[in-house]
C-alpha cells in the first residue's frame, strides 16, 4: 500500500500546498506551466515541499514521454537507455526527464545529457536539495531556469494534514475525533516538510483510541510524542547547515539576542555543539573585538564548560555567552586590520625587515653603516619612541583604524597624546 504522502499528492496546481511565490496567479512559473511550452528547469529547495509533485503535474500537461530517474541510484546506462528511446514511436514527441537529486550525478553523467538537452529532444526537470550553482554542471545550468522552492508555512501544511486525516478516515471507514491542537501541532512540528506531516498523520491515526460512541480519538499527547523531533531539518554537509550557522553569527553580529538564541537552539536541537561553539568564539573575536576585549576569556570559559558537561546542559553556558556577545558593543577594527595586512602579504609586499628590528648583533664587512640602531621603548618617556617598524614597501600603510567605541577611543586618545609630544 502506498504511503499517505503519495495518496495525497495533488493532481492540479490549485491543490499544491505552499510555493505561492511560484504558483500564484500571474507568477512566472505558473504562466510557463499553463503555456504548455516547458523549458529545462531546476527545482531547488528542501525535501518534502512539493518539487516532485509539481514535476508530476507538469508531466501531465505535456505530450512528451515522461521518464524518471533518481541520481542516487541511476547510472550512465540508465541515461543511455532514455536517449535510445528518442528514435522510437513513443519518443517521437520528445522525452520529459524528471531527474531527482541531480547533485549526485557526476560531471560525466550530467554531460551525457547535454547534447540532447541542447537540441530539445530531452526536456529536463531536475530537482536538488543543494545549491545548484555549486552542484550542477555549468553547461547544464546555463540551459536551465532555476526556481527556488521554500519551506511550506505551517498554516499551509494544516490544509494537507486535514486532507490526510480525511483520506485515512475513508480508507479505514472510521471517524476520527481530533483533540484541540492536533492539526496545528503536526503542521508546525514537521518543519515545513509536508511528507513528514503525512507520516505523522499515519502514525498518530494508528494510536487512536476508540471512544464510547464508536469514534477514534487522536490525542495531542500522541501527536506530540510522534512528531517532537521532526522539526529539526538539518544536514551538516548541506545548505541548511550553512544557512543556520550563518544566521546564528549574523544575529549575534546584528545585536539581536532573541534571534541569536533561536538559532543556537536550532543548532543544539540538531546536536551540533561544535558549530555552536566555534561560531560563538569567532563572533566574539571578529565582531566584538576591542570594543569589549574582556569578552574573549569569558566566552572561552563558557565554551569550555559547555564541552565539559555536554548536551543538554551545554545549552545554559552557551546561552549566557550568546546573549553577552549579541548585546556587547561591536567593533571589527582588528578583523579589518588583519585582513588588510594579509592581503598585502599575499600580494607580495614583502620588503626587508628594517635593520633596527632584525635579530642581528653583527654586520658583515660590506656594511659601511654598522650597528643595529634599535631604540628600546622602555628607555624613553611613556615607553614610546618614534622609529620605523614596517618594511619600506608598506612603511606608510595604516592597517588598524580605531573603532568608534568607548574602549578604542580611549586608547586612541592616550596614544594621540603620547605620540603628539614627540
Amino acid at each position: 500500500m502506498p504511503p499517505l504522502a503519495d495518496k495525497i499528492r495533488p493532481k492540479s496546481l490549485e491543490d499544491v500546498v505552499g510555493q505561492q511565490h511560484l504558483l500564484a496567479e500571474d507568477k512566472p512559473l505558473r504562466r510557463i506551466i499553463e503555456s504548455g511550452e516547458i523549458p529545462n528547469m531546476v527545482f531547488y529547495g528542501p525535501s518534502g515541499i512539493g518539487k516532485t509533485t509539481l514535476a508530476s503535474i507538469i508531466a501531465s500537461k505535456t505530450n512528451k514521454q515522461l521518464r524518471k530517474l533518481n541520481a542516487t541510484t541511476a547510472s550512465t546506462s540508465d541515461i543511455k537507455e532514455i536517449v535510445s528511446q528518442l528514435n522510437t514511436f513513443s519518443g517521437m514527441d520528445g522525452i520529459l526527464l524528471y531527474l531527482d537529486e541531480i547533485q549526485y550525478f557526476n560531471k560525466k553523467q550530467q554531460q551525457t545529457l547535454l547534447e540532447f538537452i541542447e537540441n530539445g529532444s530531452i526536456t529536463l526537470i531536475a530537482s536538488t536539495t543543494e545549491n545548484p550553482y555549486f552542484y550542477v554542471y555549468n553547461a547544464i545550468l546555463s540551459r536551465c531556469t532555476v526556481f527556488e522552492f521554500k519551506t511550506v508555512d505551517s498554516h499551509e501544511v494544516e490544509r494537507a494534514v486535514k486532507r490526510g486525516f480525511d483520506i485515512v478516515s475513508k480508507e479505514r471507514n472510521v471517524e476520527f475525533e481530533l483533540e484541540n491542537g492536533v492539526i496545528e501541532h503536526i503542521a508546525s512540528a514537521c518543519g515545513g516538510d509536508v511528507r513528514k506531516a503525512m507520516n505523522a498523520v499515519e502514525l498518530t491515526s494508528l494510536t487512536a483510541v476508540k471512544t464510547e460512541d464508536g469514534k477514534e480519538r487522536v490525542t495531542l499527547e500522541a501527536a506530540n510524542e510522534l512528531t517532537q523531533k521532526s522539526a529539526v531539518r538539518y544536514d551538516r554537509d548541506g545548505d541548511e547547515h550553512y544557512d543556520i550557522v550563518s544566521a546564528y553569527q549574523k544575529s549575534m553580529r546584528g545585536s539581536d539576542p532573541d534571534a541569536a538564541i533561536y538559532y543556537l537552539a536550532r543548532l543544539l536541537a540538531a546536536g551540533d555543539l561544535p558549530s555552536a561553539c566555534r561560531r560563538l568564539m569567532v563572533c566574539a573575536s571578529e565582531d566584538v573585538g576591542l570594543a569589549y576585549p574582556q569578552i574573549l576569556p569569558i566566552v572561552k570559559a563558557c565554551v569550555d564548560i559547555a564541552q565539559a558537561v555536554g548536551l543538554p546542559e551545554a545549552r545554559i553556558p552557551l546561552a549566557d555567552a550568546v546573549v553577552m556577545v549579541a548585546t556587547a558593543p561591536k567593533s571589527n577594527s582588528v578583523y579589518e586590520a588583519i585582513n588588510s595586512a594579509m592581503q598585502d602579504v599575499e600580494n607580495g609586499k614583502l620588503g626587508s625587515i628594517p635593520r633596527q628590528l632584525q635579530n642581528k648583533h653583527f654586520d658583515g664587512a660590506d656594511n659601511p653603516n654598522k650597528g643595529q640602531f634599535y631604540k628600546y621603548p622602555h628607555e624613553y618617556p611613556n615607553s614610546w619612541v618614534q622609529q620605523q617598524y614596517l618594511p619600506d614597501v608598506v612603511k606608510d600603510t595604516v592597517y588598524y583604524k580605531y573603532g568608534q567605541n568607548k574602549n578604542e577611543q580611549a586608547f586612541k586618545k592616550y596614544w594621540d597624546m603620547i605620540k603628539g609630544k614627540s
